[in-house]
């Protein structure tokens, strides 16, 4: 099948006007023109390559839209499916919590409720649209997760692990009077009420006993298996020293422009939220996905709870720097491929997958159709076969006629 009158976005160029032949689920041939027998006419759309998004938390208010409220679990799964295809995502890690059940989640982020969340993917994963992975999100502080994640990595149910504190404080929430603020708004209480619950979480903290012998039992069997080991909000140069010696080789979320440069002196790969780089500000009041990609320190663009932002912020980086889309292009293609493992993905070129998105840039950046292995597994309905193609198909109807 051909793709025509692209604007193609490779790893080191892009095509302004160009063609590419899909051929058994892979990228067969590109070319930087048109080409007369297209399938398909982009009309100077652009075409990147497919999203993949290494953390994305939606699928917990998929299955639990309102707290307390749970849909079938099967029909949450499917439904988040069809929304990431939308987006252009075709490889999502589903960023799942093994935090226990607390007064702040509920059963929503339990280890139960994450479980049973595991076992249905599995069992979908062949029906699903978009190619799904588990990342677990590992809080620190509940060690009885432990047995569970090294179960999950014996039977080759884990892919990404993500070493979290979310100890108010401290991390993602170091401004504890912003964080005491926010939990009373979202969760309509008091101000007083939301201090002592802060307070309570606090203080279990402090309570924990040594977990390093955990963690390096964790990270040890992560690594004989191949599964990437990430830290989340790292906020100081110890921090992230600590997770590096612990072999942890990414930096998910970090809190400060400080913490970001160590983890990419140390050799770490860095990922922030495509909602953060879309509005220019983290919603906790840390560092900006923009200042991290202007100071050359910004790795990975994940979804994180919004998979709509993905694409208008890749073009919103885009557009101040001279390298420009294909830069940004790789802050969810080549990069997460390279820092995940996924050789057979993450760029237009001949061999790779074809995992593709077709966008246009006004007058909103919108998704118009989606590929993955070559297979089109979403469309708005506006990518029209080329016209060379209806009259092919007009002339085999006419052939036929002429045949009776």
């Amino acid at each position: 099948m051909w793709l025509s009158e692209f604007e193609i976005v490779l790893r080191d160029r892009v095509i302004a006007c160009g063609s590419l032949r899909i051929e058994n689920g892979r990228i067969a041939e590109i070319r930087d023109e048109p080409v007369e027998q297209a399938d398909i006419s982009g009309g100077g759309r652009l075409l990147l390559p497919g999203f993949i998004d290494m953390h994305g938390d939606m699928v917990e208010r998929e299955v639990e839209p309102r707290i307390g409220v749970h849909v079938p679990m099967r029909i949450g799964i499917a439904e988040l499916d069809k929304k990431l295809a939308s987006c252009g995502v075709t490889t999502a890690y589903a960023a799942l919590s093994f935090i226990g059940a607390s007064v702040t989640s509920g059963v929503l982020r339990s280890e139960d409720h994450t479980s049973t969340i595991i076992d249905t993917m599995t069992a979908m994963k062949d029906d699903l649209l978009v190619d799904h992975r588990i990342h677990a999100r590992f809080e620190v502080t509940f060690t009885p997760a432990v047995p569970m994640l090294q179960k999950l990595m014996d039977t080759g149910r884990l892919h990404l692990i993500s070493l979290m504190d979310h100890t108010p404080g401290q991390g993602q929430y170091r401004d504890v009077e912003l964080y005491i603020a926010r939990i009373a708004k979202e969760r309509g209480m008091s101000v007083a009420a939301a201090s002592e619950v802060v307070g309570k979480r606090m203080a279990g903290r402090k309570g924990q006993g040594d977990v390093l012998n955990a963690l390096q039992d964790l990270s040890a069997r992560a690594r004989a298996r191949g599964i990437v080991l990430a830290s989340h909000d790292d906020d100081t140069l110890e921090k992230v020293e600590l997770v590096h010696g612990l072999g942890a080789m990414l930096s998910e979320f970090p809190v400060t422009l400080e913490a970001a440069r160590e983890a990419r002196r140390l050799g770490m790969h860095t990922a922030m939220g495509a909602p953060n780089a879309l509005r220019g500000e983290s919603y906790s009041g840390n560092l900006s996905a923009r200042e991290a990609y202007e100071a050359g320190l910004l790795d990975m663009l994940a979804s994180d709870y919004h998979p709509a932002s993905i694409l208008p912020a890749i073009l919103g980086l885009a557009e101040p720097r001279d390298d420009g889309l294909v830069a940004a292009a790789a802050l969810t293609s080549a990069n997460p491929a390279a820092a995940l493992g996924l050789t057979d993905r993450g760029a237009i070129e001949p061999g790779l997958l074809a995992d593709l998105v077709v966008a246009d840039r006004q007058p909103v950046p919108r998704v118009r159709a989606t590929f993955r292995a070559g297979r089109m597994i979403y469309g708005d309905g506006t990518l029209a076969p080329a016209r060379n193609a209806q009259q092919s198909q007009v002339e085999r109807a006419t052939a036929g006629l002429e045949l009776l």
